[in-house]
């Protein structure tokens, strides 16, 4: 499942034209981009530690299913963070986590409606990070998926 795709459906549920949207489908929106950010992130780890010649592989699906959404969330959090540029996965961890709250409040919160401004920002910014992640060298996006796969001990 490409990023950029569901980042694309994010963008056809939140029409142009004038006048407001449903809201079921700013919510949808808000969600779809999210899930872009985790697929992308999911991916990186399994393509970074497995190798991309092997996407058909158990080993590889099993890489890619390891990533947890809490956990990658919470990684965003420890001191050594400041280890990645700030420029290109600080960019990523900062979208994941404010996305993951923004998803949490729009699927679960009944009260407040999304609004079209805000949720045409929030996909802008949730492709700029994953286009951010997917510029940075390998090594980089290795250590990453390291980092959000496996706890400190």
């Amino acid at each position: 499942m490409s990023p950029i795709d569901l980042i694309t459906t994010a963008r056809d549920l939140v029409p142009t034209r004038p006048g407001a949207p449903r809201e079921s489908n700013l919510r949808r929106a808000l969600s779809t981009a999210y899930y872009a950010l985790f697929h992308c992130l999911a991916s990186t780890c399994a393509d970074t530690l497995m190798g991309t010649s092997v996407r058909n592989s158990a080993a590889w699906t099993r890489t890619y299913r390891a990533l947890n959404h809490g956990t990658a969330r919470n990684q965003r959090g420890r001191a050594d963070v400041a280890a990645f540029p700030a420029s290109t996965i600080g960019v990523f961890a900062d979208a994941f986590a404010n996305m993951q709250d923004e998803r949490h409040q729009t699927d679960y919160a009944p009260e407040g409606k999304p609004c079209k401004s805000q949720v045409v920002q929030l996909i802008d910014e949730a492709e700029d990070a994953i286009l951010a992640l997917e510029r940075e060298t390998l090594q980089t996006r290795r250590a990453f998926a390291a980092y959000v796969l496996f706890r400190s001990r």
